[in-house]
């Protein structure tokens, strides 16, 4: 945490100009996110997922990184060429800076990542002005590979995942057994919850991951629904920052680089939250700003302080 708050500080000061201006040092980070991202199949593998860069006892997750460098890229790209987002070529060069990435993820693979990383290219081109045949055409491409990924990309596990959510007790104590153990920890925080540290599903070793995929299930177990109606309304109020930052912003960039992040955030915390209570299938996604991991909270960070540089400098 002391880290990430220094590094916001660091790059609150730094002049988001350069990223506005010059290409080089943002085609540089989007170069150098994706190599890292490559970096992933020659690691170790975690739970059957080649996901993090493994160094010794500490691990690191690019596809946090490259989520940040796709909303850097797309809204310079975005800002230079507005008044002509209507040509269908400049959404397929979007598209291309977006889809590299992707692929990448989607081999590790991690669903999760690949679902966040496409909520931001699409919420970014409709902030950009997309023309609505051209967001129909995608939105139907969209569904053709959906199709295609069900039949010959997705694992069995991720199937199953899927099926599971949609019959949730089913399997409870295979597939379905995660999905059950949050709830009965959702519910057993009743209003005022159990106390910090004091959830029997978290303690005694019920309920999977309670730091990370399953945090939000969690700090309900453990503060009840006023305790998790105040972290909810505090990320509210941060994505209300972020959107006022864009909004006051003088440039293209800014308003469009606030846009990506704030879709960044609240895709994060919509999912993360919908795995929890059973609302989307279950997937591996750190809930902004209480998961462990530290690879989310720095890019979090980096982020946020690029926004500051954004209200300082304009």
């Amino acid at each position: 945490m002391v880290f990430g708050f220094l590094v916001m500080i660091l790059f609150s000061f730094f002049n988001f100009r350069y990223l506005k201006n010059y290409s080089l040092p943002v085609m540089a980070g989007y170069i150098f996110a994706i190599f890292l991202l490559s970096l992933t199949f020659y690691s170790k593998t975690i739970r059957g997922v080649n996901s993090w860069i493994v160094l010794g006892n500490y691990t690191f997750e690019p596809a946090e990184l490259i989520k940040l460098m796709v909303i850097v890229v797309l809204a310079k790209y975005f800002s230079q060429r507005h008044i002509h987002i209507n040509q269908f070529r400049h959404i397929i060069i979007s598209g291309i800076y977006f889809f590299i990435p992707l692929a990448i993820i989607m081999a590790q693979p991690d669903l999760g990542s690949a679902l966040i990383l496409s909520s931001i290219w699409l919420g970014m081109l409709v902030a950009a002005g997309i023309n609505k045949k051209h967001l129909a055409i995608i939105l139907c491409l969209a569904l053709i590979a959906g199709a295609f990924g069900w039949m010959s990309v997705l694992k069995p596990y991720q199937k199953e995942r899927i099926v599971s959510f949609l019959n949730p007790y089913n399997d409870p104590l295979g597939s379905d057994y995660n999905l059950i153990q949050s709830q009965i920890a959702i519910g057993s925080g009743h209003f005022l919850g159990k106390g910090f540290q004091k959830g029997s599903q978290t303690n005694l070793g019920f309920l999977p991951e309670p730091y990370n995929d399953f945090v939000f299930a969690a700090a309900t177990e453990q503060f009840g629904v006023l305790g998790i109606g105040v972290i909810v309304c505090l990320i509210l109020l941060i994505l209300s920052r972020i959107l006022y930052i864009g909004r006051m912003a003088k440039s293209n960039f800014g308003k469009l680089f606030s846009v990506g992040m704030a879709l960044f955030i609240f895709a994060h915390f919509f999912v993360g939250a919908g795995v929890n209570i059973g609302l989307m299938p279950i997937t591996g996604l750190p809930f902004p700003f209480l998961s462990y991991g530290g690879s989310h909270y720095i890019s979090l960070m980096i982020g946020l302080g690029i926004l500051q540089s954004i209200k300082r400098y304009g």
